[in-house]
């Protein structure tokens, strides 16, 4: 495998937690309030993506393959906590 082949291995895992990081990141943005605006998108996007990113990871580990509906059930449960403790923790 090339190193190109390796980038887009890497892309195509990480891919669903980016795009549930922006999703929820997102959402948080319409329907969280004045809350959501304490914390800059950008950092909230990297502190819910690298939460997600783990997640993928502790699911290839323990099932030992990708792509299973239990490590993606984990990935939003991960996420939405994450979000929420985000935006909890900026509201005292």
């Amino acid at each position: 495998m090339g190193p190109l082949d390796l980038f887009f291995h890497l892309s195509n895992f990480v891919a669903p937690a980016l795009g549930v990081a922006a999703l929820s990141v997102l959402a948080a943005r319409f329907f969280g309030g004045k809350q959501a605006y304490v914390r800059a998108w950008w950092s909230q996007l990297a502190i819910v993506f690298v939460v997600n990113a783990a997640v993928l990871l502790a699911g290839l580990w323990f099932f030992g393959r990708d792509g299973k509906m239990a490590t993606y059930a984990a990935l939003v449960l991960a996420c939405g906590t994450s979000q929420w403790l985000l935006l909890r923790g900026w509201r005292r």
